[in-house]
């Protein structure tokens, strides 16, 4: 048993075909009507099987084919329009309002994607403390920024289109 499948005892592999002899056409149709005139029980719903199959897919490479390729056409665009003799403290306020909603909308989608991160195992929660501190530290010092810019908007009282009394507009 020292030489199993030595090279002077290959006298077995001689005789096994690596590739199957080349198939005509002519054969392969043979085969096939040879195959459908045996009466076979299960020759009929196996061929519908085999047509339904290879209509899925190739009706799924069409429909992935035209997937997100016809360009976007009258698409609407709503943008928010303003007086434009809004006073300073209005326009801070507004911002205010804006940045207390955007926040707001952050905090509900980081709780979603935690809860994504939960359902796959990733660990998230060492790393959101210390982000949690940096940004509470931000929005402090972005409130403060607004705040101060509010309270002087407010002091001043002046409306950005405004022009001042007995002057004439350009």
């Amino acid at each position: 048993m020292d030489h199993f499948a030595s090279a002077p005892a290959l006298a077995y592999k001689g005789g096994m075909a690596i590739f199957p002899r080349p198939v005509s056409p002519k054969n392969a149709l043979g085969d096939f009507w040879g195959y459908f005139k045996q009466q076979r029980r299960h020759k009929w719903p196996l061929l519908g099987v085999s047509v339904a199959l290879t209509y899925v897919v190739i009706w799924a490479f069409i429909v992935d084919a035209n997937t997100n390729t016809m360009p976007t056409r009258n698409k609407i665009i709503y943008v928010q329009s303003w007086d434009a003799n809004r006073s300073d403290a209005a326009i801070i306020l507004q911002q205010k309002i804006d940045f207390a909603k955007r926040e707001a909308a952050l905090q509900k989608n980081q709780k979603k994607m935690q809860g994504f991160a939960d359902a796959f195992g990733i660990e998230w929660r060492e790393e959101e403390a210390r982000n949690t501190a940096r940004r509470k530290e931000a929005v402090k010092q972005i409130d403060a920024l607004l705040d101060e810019r509010l309270a002087k908007a407010e002091a001043t009282g002046k409306t950005p289109g405004a022009t001042p009394a007995g002057a004439a507009r350009p």
